[in-house]
């Protein structure tokens, strides 16, 4: 095997490897409001679930040269968020949302997705994704980067409200199937479900 010391090459080496390795990703599409009011929205990779009781997932937003990405600088200045999962349906719009618009400009203008309203926060939702779990920040942290400056702001967000589209809901379960989750791989590169197959726990 190849051993690789990351303290002996390059950031960008580093996130080659990490994003070749840990896949496939699920995807956070999110939407955040700044003090102005502007919709942002945009697609994270970096996203787990944190806990289950109660609900909190995790989003991790790279800094660009210290400077803080405009959805952490929003959910952390008004609190608030909405996480939605992607889809094969909504891929190609969310994609549209990785531009680099300006603070003031929605990125949903750049796409054919409508805003909905929430229920408990005042950010809106997008109504094409079958899921989306209505937002409030439980705690933000600032992790250094290897230059010394801020590399990232790891949010924890605890769901306040799920919705989910009737179709893929079943007993409080979700239809994977019918859901078609979406995946992030390396480079430009997605993944579908795929095959699935289950293995037993042991007692």
């Amino acid at each position: 095997m190849i051993s690789i010391d990351p303290d002996r090459q390059s950031g960008q080496d580093n996130y080659k490897l990490l994003i070749g390795s840990v896949i496939p990703r699920p995807i956070a599409f999110v939407t955040t409001l700044s003090g102005d009011g502007t919709l942002n929205a945009a697609p994270f990779s970096y996203f787990s679930i944190v806990s289950n009781s109660p609900p909190l997932l995790s989003v991790s937003i790279q800094r660009k040269n210290g400077v803080m990405k405009d959805t952490a600088r929003n959910a952390i200045e008004q609190k608030e968020l909405v996480i939605h999962i992607v889809d094969e349906a909504i891929v190609t719009e969310m994609n549209r949302t990785a531009a680099n618009s300006p603070p003031d400009e929605s990125e949903l203008a750049l796409t054919a997705l409508t805003p909905v309203t929430s229920d408990c926060v005042s950010v809106p939702g997008i109504a094409e994704a079958k899921i989306r779990m209505e937002c409030v920040l439980e705690q933000s942290v600032t992790l250094a980067g290897a230059d010394g400056q801020p590399g990232s702001d790891l949010l924890i967000a605890r769901v306040v409200r799920f919705h989910v589209a009737d179709d893929i809901y079943n007993n409080g379960r979700i239809d994977p199937e019918k859901l078609n989750p979406v995946s992030r791989l390396a480079g430009t590169y997605y993944a579908t479900l795929g095959k699935r197959f289950s293995v037993e726990r042991p007692e």
